[in-house]
């Protein structure tokens, strides 16, 4: 599991009001530190970014590889409108005998009805037959092609300079060879399935850590569906560009995983029971929790966390402990359903919080198991689905 380390808080309150019991809430805003796969000394924190891809495409080659395309369908005009004729002979000699067809079935038709008597004839539930043909078919000539000046800012105007810019490393600073990445790309692959757009870009990362290997591995081989229709009907240029830049993203995302030290901002919401002398475990718990949650700075191996971390556990074994005291049956209880989903609750936030999904999934399946007995409101609902998808999908 990764190490996290939190820095300031800001804390903003609420309450509600829950049948015997009064619910109070408190926003804590945070900044995490996630430190990452392979730690790098504080004085070796520095990188350079080598890429290696098809891409140098300049503003002219924009330009002339767009008027090369003009002028391709100009040479073949001729030939399009030709063949846009046969085409419309081809319709012309399906239309002629599909109406030959219709003719002489209305002609059958006709005649059977005609033999009718007059009662019969009001019986029929058709009524008299009626002839009805296809439209014509019309032809269609292409227009005459014309220039026009490509949208630069659709244009894939980027080489392997550009690129190698967009790589920064978290808590790195460029320049220096104690980290050095290696990117070696290939172009997107554009591919038609079933009617539509799919693709993909293998990209192979190498990261060396003072001259010694840590990572050498090659991602995004997948086709994923990028259009509902097929490649013919796309602006290639557009999607290439849009693509290329989502593979860029999720390569600085990995490389920052596995040697990166990023501060991410979040927030957890805890909630805590009004207490009349009633609740003073819970009370314990909530200032065990939040004050030493506070306490927490986004430091590499910064001692006090350790006993930040010692001293909130202390808070959270005394919510599981409450946990065992819920009557599940008796809505008067002191500790009834309301107080067991404040409590979950704020186990499955607080873990999720501190990067610990396996021990928010545990108290996710516990909840589940009691929601028979415990009747969630609309929003608690929503909020339920929003932190099981934050579980799920880490």
């Amino acid at each position: 599991m990764k190490k996290v380390k939190l820095l300031f808080i800001i804390p903003l309150f609420a309450a509600q009001a829950v049948s015997a019991q009064r619910i109070d809430k408190e926003t804590i805003s945070f900044q995490v530190l996630k430190e990452p796969v392979y730690a790098t000394d504080p004085k070796d924190r520095n990188y350079t970014v080598t890429v290696r891809s098809p891409y140098n495409i300049t503003k002219e080659d924009v330009l002339r590889m767009s008027e090369e395309e003009y002028q391709r369908k100009a040479d073949y005009y001729r030939e399009d409108v030709e063949s846009a004729k046969a085409e419309h002979q081809e319709k012309l000699k399906e239309y002629e005998e599909e109406v030959k067809k219709l003719q002489e079935k209305f002609k059958l038709e006709s005649a059977e009805y005609n033999k009718l008597s007059a009662v019969e004839k009001i019986a029929a539930a058709n009524g008299a037959p009626v002839l009805r043909l296809p439209a014509r078919p019309a032809l269609n000539i292409p227009p005459m092609p014309g220039y026009r000046q490509p949208d630069l800012k659709d244009a894939l105007i980027v080489d392997n300079k550009i690129l190698a810019s967009q790589m920064e490393v978290a808590g790195f600073s460029k320049g220096g060879n104690d980290l050095e990445l290696e990117i070696e790309m290939e172009r997107t692959h554009f591919q038609d399935n079933q009617g539509k757009t799919f693709a993909n870009q293998p990209v192979r990362i190498i990261g060396k850590q003072n001259g010694t290997v840590k990572l050498d591995k090659t991602y995004f081989s997948d086709f994923t569906e990028i259009a509902s229709v097929p490649t013919n009907e796309i602006n290639l240029n557009f999607h290439e560009k849009r693509y290329l830049q989502r593979t860029m993203d999720r390569t600085r995302n990995i490389i920052n995983d596995y040697f990166g030290y990023q501060t991410i901002h979040s927030a957890v919401t805890l909630e805590t029971v009004k207490n009349k002398g009633d609740y003073d475990d819970l009370e314990k718990a909530y200032i065990y929790v939040t004050t030493n949650l506070k306490k927490l700075q986004a430091k590499s191996g910064y001692a006090p966390n350790v006993t930040a971390m010692e001293n909130m556990q202390k808070g959270i074994d005394l919510w599981k402990n409450a946990l065992t005291k819920v009557n599940y049956n008796d809505k008067k209880a002191l500790y009834n359903q309301k107080i067991a989903e404040y409590l979950y609750f704020n186990l499955i936030r607080l873990n999720i919080a501190l990067g610990n999904y396996a021990e928010a999934e545990k108290y996710l399946n516990a909840l589940q198991e009691h929601l028979v007995d415990i009747k969630l409101s609309y929003d608690a609902n929503l909020e339920l689905k929003r932190l099981e998808e934050k579980i799920y999908n880490n």
